[in-house]
């Protein structure tokens, strides 16, 4: 994807799993990535590292996405840094913790929505008249299989943010289209990814790889095409308000 070469990219959550996979697709295609972390620095900068080994561009960013403000700060900043803007991927979230809705209290409410949604709420409204003013760019989320079943056992909250993730890629595909902003997300299945059975009970893994027809768990590495697809206008120029489902055939349309 010779399109891709010199592309201002900027992933959030990418010190590990999808996000780092994806950040080094990225680097791989000849683009500048910024890798954005919260608390993993010695994992971001691993992956910079590695980026930079394979004879790539890197930088490394902190923020708490969590934080609306954050979000605006990261995104101004990876502009700076990189010169511009032309695909911001929306990846950081994640389960937190399962428990029953009756035993969520306001503040892990808080961590879930925020972390999953807010953040892909405040670094796509801070991304926009970035890309806006350049003539066009490309907005990727990571959204989820939860956001079409509700999830798994004691996730319900998860979901839910995901599923605001997959119908606000898109309500702003209709609003950025004209400005020339593609916007659209990957939809993980179960994925083989560090800290999996501490988010997804070993039961739980089990029961799907027996329902995926594949019979078995994808990769952070089998997840990196459906971004770089999305982010060639090359490729996919005329795509936008899609969501691309990585999932082994666990779930069809």
């Amino acid at each position: 994807m010779s399109d891709l070469e010199g592309k201002r990219v900027l992933v959030t959550g990418a010190s590990t799993g999808i996000g780092a996979a994806v950040a080094r697709g990225f680097a791989a295609q000849g683009a500048h990535v910024a890798v954005h972390y919260n608390s993993s620095d010695t994992a971001a900068r691993a992956v910079v590292a590695e980026i930079e080994s394979a004879g790539g561009r890197a930088i490394m960013l902190q923020a708490d996405v969590r934080s609306v403000e954050a979000c605006t700060q990261l995104v101004q900043e990876a502009a700076a840094a990189l010169g511009g803007l032309d695909v911001l991927v929306n990846n950081a979230g994640g389960v937190v913790k399962r428990h029953p809705l009756r035993d969520i209290d306001d503040a892990l409410y808080d961590e879930i929505v925020h972390l999953n949604a807010r953040s892909v709420f405040a670094c796509s409204r801070a991304a926009l008249p970035i890309m806006e003013a350049a003539g066009g760019g490309c907005i990727i989320s990571t959204t989820s299989l939860a956001a079409r079943n509700g999830g798994g056992s004691k996730s319900t909250l998860y979901a839910a943010s995901k599923a605001f993730v997959s119908n606000f890629t898109r309500g702003l595909a209709k609003e950025a289209g004209r400005s020339a902003v593609r916007v659209n997300a990957v939809a993980p299945g179960v994925i083989d990814k560090p800290g999996r059975m501490k988010t997804m009970p070993a039961h739980q893994v089990e029961g799907a790889v027996k329902l995926t027809p594949m019979r078995r768990l994808g990769s952070v590495e089998e997840c990196v095409g459906a971004y770089l697809f999305l982010a060639s206008n090359r490729m996919a120029g005329f795509i936008t308000g899609q969501i691309i489902e990585v999932n082994g055939g666990l779930q069809m349309p």
